[in-house]
């Protein structure tokens, strides 16, 4: 993994290209592919408004508190430390992204946002596509699941700037089952994009959002997290799609009060979660 003082475990770098020749012709569906929630909200912006879906009591908690509620939001809102560039050197390859536009923004930019806006779409995308052009046999999914304020214009912009960004690297769609590290490397595709709006039916390289289901355990019992994930493997495999197995507890309201001040790290991943979860096929 990327260590903090910067540098990186090669083994994780190209560890796709470093498969052995048995697993190139494996339909990906069936490969345990390394995924990150929220995968941009390491930087998240105290500065920037609320984001338009958070509720009401959350927007009324920001204008009374203002700097100070943010502050505290931002502890529980940024679940990742690395940047794309670092968690792709770390073998990340699948990315949650969730996308939102940002009120009277004069640039009318899109942002990843997680109740608090973070960097632009576009610094994100730049920055998978360059680790891409550099390890061409790395393949990412990019898993567009919520939009926030995007209108049918934000989407034909968000498309155009997929194109831009990664241009032949695209995966247009097919059966899922044809999908193997071989197929992509022949095509020299490098990108599959999960869309979870209508959009996806008007352009080629956006394979459907539930080709790309992900399952919510929403607990922050480890035991109930562990049955759940391994109660649904089995029948999502069944269907031969692509999935998500979210190794995720979520805090609840209640939890959130208890550690305001000590945030998610503190109070759910170190206190609450196992050292290692291992899951058996």
């Amino acid at each position: 993994m990327a260590s903090s003082h910067g540098r990186v475990d090669q083994r994780f770098v190209d560890w796709m290209a470093s498969l052995p020749a048995s697993m190139h012709t494996i339909p990906l569906t069936n490969l345990a592919i390394p995924g990150s929630h929220d995968s941009f909200s390491f930087y998240i912006d105290e500065a920037s408004p609320v984001g338009p879906e958070q509720p009401e009591t959350v927007q009324n908690f920001v204008s009374v508190f203002g700097t100070v509620a943010k502050k505290l939001m931002r502890k529980w809102l940024a679940t990742q430390t690395m940047n794309f560039t670092s968690q792709l050197e770390s073998g990340i390859r699948f990315f949650d992204l969730r996308i939102s536009t940002k009120p009277r923004d004069p640039d009318n930019e899109l942002y990843f946002a997680h109740g608090l806006f973070s960097a632009t779409v576009r610094e994100g995308l730049e920055q998978i596509s360059s680790f891409l052009s550099a390890h061409a046999r790395e393949v990412v999914f990019l898993d567009f699941n919520h939009f926030y304020g995007v209108q049918n214009h934000h989407h034909e912009k968000l498309v155009a700037m997929l194109k831009e960004v990664f241009g032949d690297k695209l995966c247009p769609v097919v059966f899922a089952q044809e999908v193997t590290l071989q197929y992509l490397w022949e095509k020299e595709y490098q990108v599959l994009v999960f869309y979870h709006h209508p959009m996806a039916l008007e352009v080629p390289f956006l394979w459907p959002g539930q080709m790309m289901p992900s399952p919510w355990a929403n607990t922050t019992d480890p035991e109930k997290l562990v049955q759940f994930l391994q109660a649904s493997l089995t029948g999502r495999r069944k269907k031969g799609s692509f999935f998500v197995s979210q190794v995720v507890l979520t805090p609840k309201a209640s939890t959130v009060m208890k550690g305001v001040a000590s945030g998610l790290r503190e109070t759910i991943t170190e206190r609450y979660a196992p050292p290692t979860v291992h899951l058996q096929n």
